[in-house]
């Protein structure tokens, strides 16, 4: 087996446990692994209460943003959700498409298939539907979707590459992605890079930011816009499991950054790089990449 198959593999045993573990671990924990902190709760996600939508049986916490809330969904489109867990994105975008619309969530992990397909059917939601599935292999014919979500899933796994290779061949043309996940500035110590559980814990699966905008626009998307952007905080309790001494007050008073980012982009449609477009929110939180204003 390949190290990217090993990797994979890794995911998808850690999400195992993760769909049957408390709420309350994953919200003290790195993605709901990676080991957990008393310092702080909540150490990646944002607050989906307030969204239209929210179903609470299905938020797990393993999120790092809130990409549905800025994926400008409308009435009748078919939205795609990538790693879609216990269902909590799918079930706004629902909300947001309405009942002329379609959700399809895609997941490899079949404890969470089963889960979100147990939520949808308390909810009697019958226009939300669940694969099991690879986000690098979709279960989705070409050119049939309006709008790809996704939320803390692709630094997960390694060939981000071949992910947005099959964003862009499922999107209609002038479809449009909006996806959270995490990503670094500056190298992360050695330690933390080679930990098994920060890998599954989304952490040591993060590449370089400049990176991941890269292999967005390889892929052929315009118009890639930074929607939001913020520093992850990696409690002392949790670090001091893979660092000590000075490598830990290095590692804190350095220049590593690790960050949640929410990243639209289109298919289809030209424009400058990185250019800010119109996508019915506070542009305050858009923000150019090379600006250096994040």
């Amino acid at each position: 087996m390949s190290k990217q198959e090993d990797l994979k593999q890794l995911v998808k045993e850690k999400y195992s446990q993760i769909a049957n573990q408390e709420l309350k671990v994953n919200l003290s924990s790195c993605c709901g692994t990676g080991g957990n902190s008393e310092e702080v709760y909540n150490i990646m996600t944002d607050d989906y209460s307030e969204l239209k939508g929210h179903v609470q049986e299905a938020d797990l916490g393993l999120g790092c943003g809130l990409p549905t809330q800025f994926a400008k969904i409308q009435p009748g489109n078919t939205v795609v959700d990538l790693g879609s867990g216990a269902g909590n994105d799918a079930f706004i975008a629902r909300h947001e498409t309405g009942p002329t619309g379609k959700v399809i969530g895609v997941d490899f992990v079949t404890e969470m298939i089963k889960k979100a397909r147990t939520n949808a059917d308390k909810m009697g939601f019958n226009n939300v539907e669940f694969r099991y599935g690879d986000i690098e292999d979709m279960p989705i014919s070409d050119g049939t979707v309006d709008v790809v979500v996704s939320n803390c899933v692709l630094n997960l796994l390694p060939a981000k590459d071949k992910i947005f290779t099959e964003i862009q061949r499922v999107l209609k043309d002038g479809g449009h992605f909006s996806i959270s996940d995490i990503v670094l500035k500056g190298e992360l110590p050695e330690a933390l890079r080679q930990s098994a559980e920060m890998y599954a814990g989304c952490v040591a699966g993060a590449i370089q930011k400049e990176d991941y905008l890269n292999l967005i626009e390889q892929a052929g998307f315009n118009n890639i816009t930074i929607q939001k952007e913020k520093p992850i905080i990696i409690p002392d309790d949790i670090l001091i499991n893979y660092l000590e001494g000075a490598a830990l007050d290095s590692f804190k008073n350095g220049k590593t950054g690790i960050f949640s980012i929410t990243v639209f982009a289109q298919k289809g449609v030209a424009s400058s790089k990185y250019k800010a477009i119109d996508l019915g929110f506070d542009q305050g939180a858009v923000c150019d990449p090379n600006s250096g204003c994040c």
